[in-house]
């Protein structure tokens, strides 16, 4: 029966996209705990995956370009992390610009808000740290809402530009903006007059 397990494992490891990071919990519908640790420390050594932390797991991914492997992405590493602790986190800083597109700078500490204890992890040469904040600020909104709520953060009133707002605009979908509408009414004055004027078609 082990061996099936892990047979199941491998396949949906397989059928997973290249840079996707796993944590044991991922595969305990499968298996047990130790069944899917063992299963896992065997794909490191094959090479199917890469140990990025401790019970953390990256299907590595190749690039064809540079011939060889892509660094992993932090925040999918901090996502990880974030969901093996039941935490709920936003990137912040350069992290959300970055992730937002507001920013092509890569940052060398990823900095998440979470609302769990302060924690900072290396993961190759870059480190992701999480900062506690009170539930109020992240806790019940949208992945989307609290990126969005942490990069107006960052910029500063004034570094939002009118081309800042169209350009948010025409990333945000529709639902993107509603629920940003609804769930950031809480932010204070500034935050939240920024988010009608980007969700402004969707505040008529």
């Amino acid at each position: 029966m082990r061996e099936g397990y892990s047979e199941q494992i491998r396949k949906r490891i397989e059928q997973s996209p290249a840079g996707t990071v796993f944590i044991h919990s991922d595969f305990t519908r499968i298996a047990g705990t130790e069944t899917v640790r063992r299963s896992l420390n065997r794909f490191t050594q094959t090479g199917h995956l890469r140990r990025i932390l401790n019970g953390v797991y990256e299907k590595p991914k190749y690039s064809s370009l540079l011939h060889e492997y892509v660094a992993v992405n932090p925040d999918a590493v901090a996502n990880a992390i974030a969901r093996n602790y039941h935490w709920t986190i936003a990137p912040c800083g350069e992290a959300a610009l970055n992730l937002l597109g507001l920013s092509t700078q890569v940052p060398a500490v990823w900095v998440y808000v979470s609302d769990g204890p302060y924690r900072k992890y290396s993961c190759g040469h870059t480190a992701i740290e999480f900062r506690h904040r009170t539930n109020r600020e992240i806790s019940g909104l949208s992945y989307m809402t609290r990126l969005l709520v942490q990069a107006l953060k960052a910029l500063g009133q004034e570094r939002i530009t009118q081309e800042i707002i169209g350009f948010l605009s025409d990333k945000l979908t529709s639902e993107d903006k509603r629920a940003a509408l609804q769930e950031a009414a809480e932010s204070t004055d500034r935050i939240y007059d920024t988010i009608k004027k980007i969700c402004e078609d969707n505040a008529k």
